[in-house]
């Protein structure tokens, strides 16, 4: 299973040059610290699916000496890895640029983008290949243009809840919106797992 993930970085090795700028344009354009963490997280993992979908990689792997389940477990586990190696990376670079960012950033970044693999990861396998990074993309694109607004919206609105959130403590909203996003990700792995050890390649 290790070598399945190592597979994503050693078959992306022309696009990680262009990571360390990917990061550096964002922290260059002064993007939030959390969205940098965010998109740092993605990089990996989703280019590696978007390889797979060119080059219909799921037939090989399904040629070799893993179990289905092994190869959805190297996807999830592999993009925990490539989070915790992409917080260290977008630290270092923070820091040498002297933008200042803190353990909320880190959180709600990587929490962030948790939630995001959780909901997609599944869709490579439930939609026809070769279109869903593309819907991926599209879906990352217009979440990160109007999510925010739209949690303003809602904030706004709908008092009863906000009301109803301001009553627990800092460190218990992050604990249970950590757990929430970590049983949510426990669950689409499930839900892949199901869905793939049923797909024909």
């Amino acid at each position: 299973m290790v070598n399945l993930i190592r597979r994503d970085v050693i078959l992306q090795k022309k696009y990680l040059l262009t990571y360390i700028p990917f990061i550096v344009f964002f922290i260059i354009m002064e993007s939030h610290p959390a969205l940098t963490f965010l998109v740092a997280s993605i990089f990996i993992p989703f280019n590696a699916f978007a390889y797979d979908e060119k080059a219909e990689t799921n037939i090989l792997l399904n040629s070799l000496p893993y179990t289905r389940k092994e190869i959805i477990a190297a996807r999830y586990l592999g993009a925990i890895v490539y989070m915790v190696l992409a917080i260290g990376l977008t630290s270092l670079a923070l820091l040498a640029f002297g933008e200042p960012f803190t353990m909320k950033d880190i959180a709600i970044g990587n929490s962030l983008f948790l939630l995001f693999a959780a909901l997609t990861f599944p869709l490579f396998y439930i939609l026809k290949s070769g279109h869903t990074f593309t819907v991926v993309l599209l879906s990352f694109l217009i979440l990160a243009g109007i999510g925010p607004q739209i949690v303003i919206f809602l904030a706004e609105r709908l008092t009863a809840i906000t009301d109803f959130i301001a009553r627990f403590s800092v460190s218990t909203l992050y604990t249970g919106a950590g757990v929430i996003v970590m049983v949510i990700y426990a669950l689409s792995w499930g839900f892949t797992a199901f869905i793939y050890q049923r797909k024909a390649f």
